[in-house]
């Protein structure tokens, strides 16, 4: 089972995040998303554990647990879309909107609407 984890400090790295969960198991990868510029924890990772039971023990201990003044939020992680339309949020833009020309907004698109809707700033 893939879990979301979120609130930890921004000094965790890849092996705090797995000692952390080989508490309550086996685990296959711990993976702390990084700041490409800073080079910092974001403050949110993923693990992977291959028994479902003891990724549910660890999920239900550890989410709403205190860690040095911050509360962590544990999940079960949602699949990713791959492909197709990405929608209006997309770290490149927009799915359709590309570098904003035509869209009128930050986020890529067009049609009025702030995420992205519309015909998405395309010229035809």
């Amino acid at each position: 089972m893939k879990l979301f984890v979120v609130g930890f400090p921004g000094d965790f790295d890849d092996v705090d995040l797995k000692e952390m969960f080989e508490l309550y198991g086996t685990v296959n990868s711990a993976k702390v998303i990084m700041d490409k510029e800073t080079g910092k924890s974001r403050g949110f990772g993923f693990i992977d554990m291959p028994d479902d039971t003891e990724a549910r023990q660890a999920m239900d201990t550890l989410n709403g647990a205190g860690m040095k003044g911050k509360t962590l939020s544990v999940k079960e992680a949602e699949e990713q879309k791959r492909g197709g339309d990405r929608g209006g949020f997309d770290s490149r833009g927009g799915g359709r909107g590309g570098d904003n020309r035509g869209g009128g907004n930050r986020f890529g698109g067009g049609g009025g609407n702030r995420f992205g809707g519309g015909d998405g700033g395309r010229r035809y």
